[in-house]
């Protein structure tokens, strides 16, 4: 049978039952052995653990070399910490620096490809597109010797969809170049070349996102070429690799 007394025994063995529970207990256990043999065994339990914990109890020298390691393992942190501390910063300031260059590098790029931008919707504005008008590349080509500092190749264009319309100088940031317009189907192109040296900031082949228009740029024998109008992005690069291919 069971006892209601059994689930009190653990309470009973840690003192923690009323004094007249405690001597209700007692009673009990004079004429429960199974409640007097769990109650014993359980008290035993609790003095073999406190025995065993008194056994093993350290000694004063053995705390004082664990705290001894503990001291010296917190300055080594804490020296350790202090000691990279410049190289963390150093590296902070060249993150830093970092951004910010690339910020700046970004914003120069934007700003002339806005100027850029610019110059080709004036040209299409104009009432007079070109300085020199011509489908033929050697009449075109030959019109800017003397006016811009570089010479330049045209591609030939007769088998293709483009044409080109003619020619006009253009200055980026003070600086001459030239500036090619060519047509296919209802699109203006506008293929723009400068000197690399003289543009303002560092350039990646490609193209721009932040314009309104389609575009493409690149490097070749010195010079920076943009070419930039609202035909798609297709036919855009078409005529960049035109340019890009070796002229005969």
């Amino acid at each position: 049978m069971s006892c209601d007394w059994i689930t009190k025994i653990e309470t009973y063995v840690d003192g923690e039952l009323s004094a007249e529970e405690m001597r209700a207990f007692d009673d009990h256990v004079r004429t429960c052995t199974t409640c007097a043999a769990d109650a014993l065994a359980r008290v035993q339990m609790k003095r073999t653990i406190q025995s065993a914990g008194k056994r093993f109890r350290p000694s004063s020298e053995f705390r004082n070399r664990v705290q001894q390691r503990i001291s010296k393992a917190h300055r080594t942190r804490v020296f350790s910490i202090w000691a990279i501390a410049p190289a963390v910063l150093a590296l902070l300031l060249l993150a830093g620096v970092a951004v910010n260059y690339v910020g700046w590098h970004q914003r120069q790029s934007r700003a002339i490809y806005s100027e850029i931008a610019d110059l080709h919707v004036s040209t299409l504005a104009s009432s007079s597109p070109v300085d020199v008008v011509s489908s033929d590349r050697h009449t075109v080509k030959p019109w800017f010797q003397g006016k811009i500092p570089f010479s330049f190749d045209l591609p030939e264009v007769e088998n293709t969809e483009f044409s080109l319309i003619g020619g006009r100088m253009a200055y980026l940031h003070q600086v001459p170049g030239a500036q090619l317009i060519y047509a296919i189907r209802k699109h203006r192109i506008s293929v723009f070349i400068f000197p690399e040296d003289s543009l303002p900031t560092a350039w990646e082949d490609g193209r721009e996102k932040q314009v309104a228009f389609s575009t493409e740029n690149w490097s070749q024998a010195g010079l920076r070429y943009f070419v930039i109008g609202d035909a798609n992005p297709t036919d855009i690069a078409t005529l960049a690799k035109l340019f890009k291919a070796p002229h005969l």
